[in-house]
């Protein structure tokens, strides 16, 4: 299951490796985050665990209380249920492997590009809406 065309979320890529989505098993893509991007907010999985893998560059990446700076062979793990976000404050591109189990899949990407690829701000209320229909919590404003 594979689907090799990329997926542009605002400033971000996703493209699918593999899209265990189809099958409720492991899924895996990879992730490109230009420096200064606008990333998801900090937010949890009812159902799937997820580990990031860094490839090139730096990625700031966050699990509940837990924050790092993944370089290059550095990954960092958070299980279903625990508060994650990433961001790129650095000055080059990160390129990151990041897979889940079971795989939220591809088509959650799509949806949320529809909300997120329009003129302005995106639309909160539908945006929350798309990430509950996946099983995603965002964070409660001022805490984990």
């Amino acid at each position: 299951m594979t689907d090799s065309s990329s997926i542009k979320v605002g400033h971000l890529s996703i493209r699918y490796l593999v899209d265990g989505s189809e099958t409720g098993s492991v899924g895996m893509f990879e992730l490109k985050v230009p420096p200064g991007s606008n990333v998801p907010p900090p937010h949890s999985h009812t159902d799937n665990d997820e580990c990031v893998y860094v490839l090139e560059g730096t990625l700031r990446y966050a699990v509940d209380a837990v924050v790092r700076d993944l370089c290059v062979g550095e990954s960092m793990y958070s299980p279903k249920g625990s508060v994650h976000q990433f961001s790129n404050p650095f000055d080059t591109e990160v390129r990151a492997l990041v897979v889940q189990s079971p795989d939220i899949g591809a088509k959650y990407f799509r949806d949320v590009a529809a909300v997120v690829n329009t003129a302005g701000p995106p639309d909160r209320a539908a945006l929350v809406s798309v990430m509950a229909r996946y099983g995603l919590v965002p964070a409660s404003p001022g805490g984990a």
